[in-house]
């Protein structure tokens, strides 16, 4: 009987201990618990997905061989093929069209009245060259007076875009997203973004991080502080005071603001072209695609669309659609976007109606022996600018920074409320292994170092001074302004120039609407000034992807 009591006693302490230990395991697993310390840090999700931004979609990212024309009949030694891998991102849906330009042309003119002294460079600088169309031996005229502006030519892509264009369209999309979303959740006073913006106050994402009591010049009544819902009355503590519950400005952390919309890499824009994930059958990759769909032709094999044409482009001398009727294309010039079937990534004319600009600084040879890894050419790596006070430096009106390009085209490259940029310096590249120095396009390419010129040993004051000669010899265009302010251009006519290749130089990718279908393989690369428009080359934004690969990883068997 007695042991019966102790074996009972023993149970019962087992219990108790089992459910002690149950209890702080549940305790030490909340959700506000940190796993680090075990402190009390509210209940912040270690992980929020990053919606994507409006006209994107995802493109999961992966190995692929970039370059390898599968028709190479022009020799080029510019596409040698090479293993890359890209990370996730998303990409537009659609080229850039007419009516987006558009509206961010009227913002400009809102914000920024041309007809003001201040601002006279700013609308213009936006302005897309409606003058590509015209011909010496063609009449173009109504593309010129109606392609940018009519509604009938609303959903086609815009063209006249040089690459800067192009580049400061995607910062202001940025910023128009970021002050959206950030007026959705309360953040910003409601019809903000329309009823308060001005030359002197405007919104940007990265003063908005940086500095937030200095958007919209400052105004605390457009700034908010916490989210919609969020802003608490004040509250008594246990000592009867009554204290403010303190509030804060959305934060990276806050995961709502998105990442900078801006041009893809040419090794994105390759790979979301060729939509080699749709190259699977039972398991088993078919290889590399030549066009970006399936098949060799460019025309349709489906049944309810057999022989249809699968994009726009030139089809031979003088024929730019095809005979009218059921086997034309669709097209003359551009069509409008969605008209051809997507790729297996759900982007639309990633071949054919108009080519596009990408991010990269032109170069014959895609050094993958110094990254195989997001591979891009043209990081120049900036910081923001401090002033004497220590905070940082916001452009005003007058700190503006205006780019006069070869052709005399005045561009604005930074706008009031932004925050100053400045190269970086030995402060940041002290003793680093990735980087040591902030414009790295030359890097392993048409440095001093690349040139058989270079004087090995030899000091750095020498060669700036003109001992080493530059790898790509390419014309030197000038464009100044005399005592008076009237513009003088120089021409450079030298006959010793032996490239048009150099840092001004971008890559434009995928076949137009004049174009023959050799043009339409994504892994074609052709090059043009970036200070220049045509009426065959337009772009398409791309937004990196924050946090997993992919949202759920597929099995194998599905």
């Amino acid at each position: 009987m007695k042991v019966n009591k102790i074996t009972a006693l023993r149970l019962m302490l087992s219990m108790i201990m089992i459910i002690g230990f149950a209890s702080c395991s549940k305790k030490s697993s909340s959700k506000s618990a940190s796993r680090a310390t075990g402190w009390n840090v509210g209940s912040k999700k270690a992980a929020k997905k990053q919606e994507a931004g409006p006209g994107l979609v995802f493109v999961e990212g992966g190995t692929f061989t970039m370059g390898k024309v599968e028709d190479d009949v022009m020799h080029d030694w510019n596409n040698t093929p090479t293993q890359q891998h890209v990370q996730s991102f998303y990409m537009d849906e659609t080229e850039v069209t007419n009516f987006m330009y558009l509206e961010y042309l009227d913002w400009l003119k809102n914000v920024f009245p041309p007809s003001e002294e201040n601002y006279k460079y700013i609308y213009e600088g936006a302005s897309p060259d409606t003058l590509v169309w015209r011909n010496r031996l063609g009449y173009n005229e109504t593309m010129t007076n109606n392609y940018l502006r009519h509604p009938a030519y609303a959903s086609y892509p815009v063209v006249g875009v040089n690459w800067i264009q192009a580049v400061e369209f995607s910062k202001w999309r940025t910023d128009r997203v970021n002050e959206a979303i950030l007026e959705k959740k309360g953040y910003l006073k409601k019809n903000a973004k329309t009823d308060d913006v001005t030359a002197e106050a405007s919104f940007s994402t990265e003063t908005y991080l940086m500095a937030p009591t200095m958007t919209y010049g400052g105004n605390e009544e457009i700034v908010l502080k916490g989210a919609k819902g969020a802003r608490k009355s004040p509250k008594a503590g246990k000592d009867g005071k009554v204290s403010e519950q303190k509030n804060v400005y959305a934060q990276r952390s806050s995961g709502i603001i998105l990442p900078e919309y801006r041009l893809p890499t040419e090794a994105e824009w390759e790979y979301a072209a060729a939509a080699d994930v749709g190259q699977r059958e039972y398991n088993i990759y078919k290889g590399q695609k030549k066009y970006p769909w399936s098949g060799s032709y460019t025309r349709s094999g489906k049944r309810q669309n057999k022989g249809d044409q699968l994009a726009n482009f030139k089809q031979g001398n003088g024929d730019y659609g095809g005979i009218a009727g059921w086997s034309d294309d669709g097209a003359d010039i551009t069509n409008e976007v969605k008209k051809y079937p997507a790729n297996d990534f759900g982007l639309y004319d990633m071949a054919g109606n108009v080519a596009e600009w990408v991010a990269d600084v032109y170069r014959p040879i895609i050094d993958n022996e110094s990254n195989d890894f997001n591979y891009f050419r043209g990081n120049r790596y900036t910081k923001n600018k401090i002033g004497e006070d220590g905070k940082v430096e916001i452009v005003t009106l007058e700190t503006m920074k205006n780019d006069t390009l070869s052709n005399g085209k005045i561009i604005v490259r930074s706008f009031p409320g932004q925050i100053a940029q400045v190269p970086v310096d030995e402060n940041e590249t002290y003793l680093r292994q990735n980087f040591d120095k902030s414009n790295n396009i030359n890097y392993r390419d048409g440095d001093k170092q690349s040139s058989k010129y270079y004087n090995f040993g030899d000091s750095e004051s020498n060669t700036e001074k003109g001992d080493a000669k530059n790898m790509y010899n390419s014309p030197k265009h000038n464009v100044t302004t005399d005592s008076l302010g009237r513009m003088v251009r120089k021409y450079d006519t030298s006959s010793e120039r032996t490239t048009l290749v150099n840092d001004k130089v971008r890559v434009y990718k995928g076949g137009s609407w004049r174009d023959r279908a050799y043009w339409l393989d994504p892994a074609q690369r052709r090059y043009f000034p970036q200070d220049m428009a045509t009426d065959y080359i337009g772009f398409r934004c791309a937004m990196s992807r924050v946090g997993p690969k992919a949202e759920k990883r597929k099995s194998a068997r599905n």
